[in-house]
């Protein structure tokens, strides 16, 4: 019976170009050349839904990677060089933060080591729920013109966090760079001098080394790939401490992420306001052509209850009673939204935000433990400080908004006792009623609204001025038009006659001329200068272990895309190696190699593995290698293309790693050469491919990504649209079998090795040991000891 399971098979519109199975579920994601997400189940390939690409994340997709829960999917984009963290569930954007350059690769890893002082961590990491009040679930945007967020919750948004354990996004480019972001969130490291292009990324999961395949400019301008490995010693021996550094700031990141659209729902309350005046009020403003203003023949109404024909015929025809009691209610509706925002989003994420900042300054003070990585007390009290200044500023605007309530209320409620006079209407008892108290509410609405002070102002003509909450929430440098006054305020004139007082950093500094929005800002600034220095800290602490020259890329793959061109990378985190499975088209077509090295840039150890296929006669097939992916730790999954000669089949295969370990001869590098230059003198090993193998008949195979932890893989045609789905730990019972020879052959060095299957349509006959119909033959080279 044919090895592996078909369980899905589909002709997709667009091409793909990347695509990543989840660590957790048997789901697959896939990025087209629109710019769309994809999300894919196993059975039947299924789609489960779509991300369309949007102008403000971007429409370039550039690489993908699963979270090692498989609860969040991160993508990059090159048209706006930024990385998009996407709820799976729901497939709704939690993240988005933009990048130096564009982003070419990722990789997200967890980290699996263990010690007491993480286990004590992880136990008392939720110990903040205990003293902070949950946070309040963010209403739904209010307008539809929301770019990203328009169904977004608090809880969705604290999906960031995820598991307590220390994961991290690995993200490399085009500009020398490699950046390290822990949870996804919190960069810890930014690496430079890494030469040339990131082509892929493997940070071990005892965090020690980073492995990197990059494609470098040589002396004569030919691109070659090299393999990179990076000492990242520093986050290994402060792991503990990395761990707890980063999960606080994750949860900082978090918070401010929420401060955002908290801020975001205040602003769309607040032009639901501004809307209803310019419809209203304005034009009605606007259309008094009389040369006595508006405000006087409000204030005549309000003090004689006369009104001029023309004040009247204004009232009754644009406003009308039903108009102005709708006016009204939606101004209150809208206000008490913003007020209720502020006291339960605002200030509680404010304090939650002193509460994370605070005990972030309590572990940089021990400084022995966490000085090494760059934690500074100084700069994070001026976070804290920056934190204090934005809740003073939110109680702020809350007062500004509890006097504009009142005096909107008091207005709203005498001019419409005032047109139903007008009308003759019959009044009721309750509103008839006007203390001297809401004479002097509606007299300061009349003053702080109705104005044609162009200079004061910056609008032209006659209009309804609504600057009084609108200025806080306006995201500009300039100063409040209509600053709070702080005539007879008893704590302020307290502290300027304190001589101790005055001026102490004790005190939360208030800024009185500056908007929300300019202090929100400003303590983003500040609490991100605060993280920065921690990252360019330990990015300075790593360093290049080793530099290998692999070879040149060859001609004939400049069309082909880079995201799935090898060579691949994988992490074996048990025995703690890096592996790095490449082909050298140019120099051996049938050969693959497999490159081991340590993860501990101090062992020294590399190996390399190669697979041939060559014809021993014309009856053989010869085939090449499209593609190989790491399976698990002990089984690599190929794609192989047979000779013109045999109609070019395509093969997907299982090729195990364990019996190409066995060869102990040394290779000598030659460091001042390339790999592909001294090939011929690298040591062989053959292996034996036993029946993990299948034929992909009517399909041009390509390219394949695998799961071994689900048992999954999906190939991909060359045109990049034709995709086949399959279950690789069971066989198909609806085809007919095909068994493969189980022979081993040992080589010397430098000898030729041999893939070959023998053709022929017999069937097996009895008293023979192998399958006469096709037999294959898989061995590998292999090289020790690089020094």
């Amino acid at each position: 019976m044919p090895a592996f399971r078909q369980v899905g098979e589909k002709q997709l519109p667009n091409p793909v170009l990347c695509m990543a199975w989840s660590p957790k579920r048997d789901l697959i994601a896939l990025a087209n050349t629109t710019g769309e997400l994809l999300l894919h189940r196993l059975a039947g390939f299924q789609r489960v839904w779509t991300l369309p690409p949007s102008e403000y994340t971007g429409k370039e997709i550039t690489a993908i990677a699963w979270r090692p829960d498989g609860k969040i999917l991160a993508f990059s984009l090159g048209d706006t060089k930024q990385v998009v963290l996407c709820d799976v569930e729901k497939a709704e954007i939690l993240h988005v933060f933009p990048m130096q350059s564009p982003v070419t690769c990722m990789h997200w890893m967890e980290v699996i080591e263990e010690s007491s002082a993480l286990s004590s961590f992880y136990n008392s990491e939720d110990e903040s729920k205990l003293f902070l009040p949950k946070l309040p679930t963010l209403p739904k945007s209010y307008s539809t013109t929301s770019k990203i967020f328009s169904e977004e919750k608090s809880d969705e948004i604290l999906k960031l966090l995820g598991e307590v354990r220390l994961n991290i996004l690995v993200l490399g480019g085009n500009a020398s760079f490699v950046e390290l972001y822990a949870y996804g969130m919190y960069k810890i490291a930014t690496l430079e001098g890494v030469l040339g292009t990131c082509r892929s990324l493997s940070l071990s999961s005892d965090l020690k080394s980073l492995s990197v395949i990059t494609e470098v400019r040589s002396a004569d301008d030919n691109p070659e790939i090299c393999y990179v490995q990076l000492d990242t010693g520093l986050l290994s021996d402060c792991l503990p401490e990395v761990t707890r550094m980063a999960r606080k700031f994750t949860h900082i990141s978090t918070l401010l992420q929420y401060l955002h659209l908290s801020l975001t729902c205040m602003c769309e309350a607040w032009e639901d306001i501004l809307m209803q005046m310019d419809l209203r009020l304005t034009k009605f403003v606007q259309e008094k052509n009389t040369s006595t203003q508006v405000q006087d023949e409000f204030l005549e109404l309000l003090l004689w209850g006369q009104s001029s024909p023309e004040l009247q015929a204004l009232l009754m025809n644009q406003l009308t009673v039903k108009g102005l009691k709708k006016l009204g209610q939606s101004i209150e509706s809208s206000y008490s939204s913003i007020q209720k925002l502020v006291i339960s989003h605002l200030q509680s994420g404010s304090e939650a935000l002193l509460y994370h900042l605070s005990e972030v300054k309590g572990m940089a003070l021990w400084k022995q433990k966490f000085e090494p990585l760059g934690l500074d007390a100084a700069a994070i009290e001026g976070a804290i400080t920056a934190v204090g200044s934005f809740s003073l500023k939110a109680n702020e605007l809350l007062q500004v908004i509890d006097k504009s309530m009142k005096n909107f209320k008091a207005f709203f409620r005498w001019l419409y006792v005032a047109m139903l006079r007008m009308c003759e209407e019959h009044v009721p008892p309750e509103l008839n009623k006007m203390t001297q108290k809401d004479i002097a509410f509606v007299a300061d609405f009349l003053s702080e609204h109705f104005s044609e002070n162009e200079e004061l102002f910056g609008r032209k003509g006659k209009y309804f001025n609504v600057e009084r909450v609108g200025q806080y929430l306006k995201d500009e440098d300039e100063d409040l038009v209509s600053p709070p006054n702080t005539k007879g305020n008893q704590w302020l004139k307290f502290l300027q006659d304190s001589t101790h007082l005055k001026g102490s950093p004790l005190l939360f500094p208030s800024y009185p001329q500056k908007s929300l929005h300019f202090v929100k800002r400003m303590m983003e600034n500040v609490i991100e200068n605060c993280l920065q220095k921690p990252a360019v800290i330990i990015g300075k602490s790593v360093k290049q272990a080793i530099f290998l020259p692999l070879y040149n890329v060859p001609e004939s793959s400049e069309n082909t895309p880079r995201l799935f061109e090898l060579p691949s990378l994988w992490n074996d985190k048990k025995a703690k190696m890096h592996y790095v499975v490449f082909c050298m088209p140019e120099i051996s077509p049938h050969k693959l190699y497999l490159l081991r090295r340590g993860t501990d840039p101090n062992r020294y150890i590399s190996v390399i593995h190669g697979d041939n296929g060559n014809a021993a006669d014309q009856s053989h097939y010869v085939y090449s290698y499209l593609d190989a992916r790491f399976y698990d730790d002990e089984m690599l999954t190929v794609v192989l293309q047979g000779s013109e000669e045999f109609n070019a089949r395509r093969v997907l295969a299982q090729i195990p790693i364990s019996s190409s370990l066995s060869c102990e001869t040394e290779f000598n590098w030659e460091p001042n050469l390339r790999l592909d230059q001294q090939s011929s003198s690298i040591p062989s090993q053959g292996l034996v491919l036993g029946n993990q193998w299948r034929e992909l008949e009517n399909m041009k195979a390509q390219f394949v990504a695998v799961n071994g932890i689900r048992k999954v893989a999906c190939v991909l045609s060359t045109n990049l649209r034709h995709i086949r789905v399959f279950e690789m730990d069971v066989e198909d019972e609806d085809e007919e079998g095909e068994g493969l020879e189980a022979t081993m052959s040992s080589q010397g060095q430098g000898e030729e090795e041999n893939l070959e299957a023998e053709g022929g349509a017999g069937e097996q006959e009895e008293g023979e040991g192998v399958f006469q119909k096709s037999e294959e033959h898989l061995e590998s080279e292999e090289a020790l000891d690089l020094p």
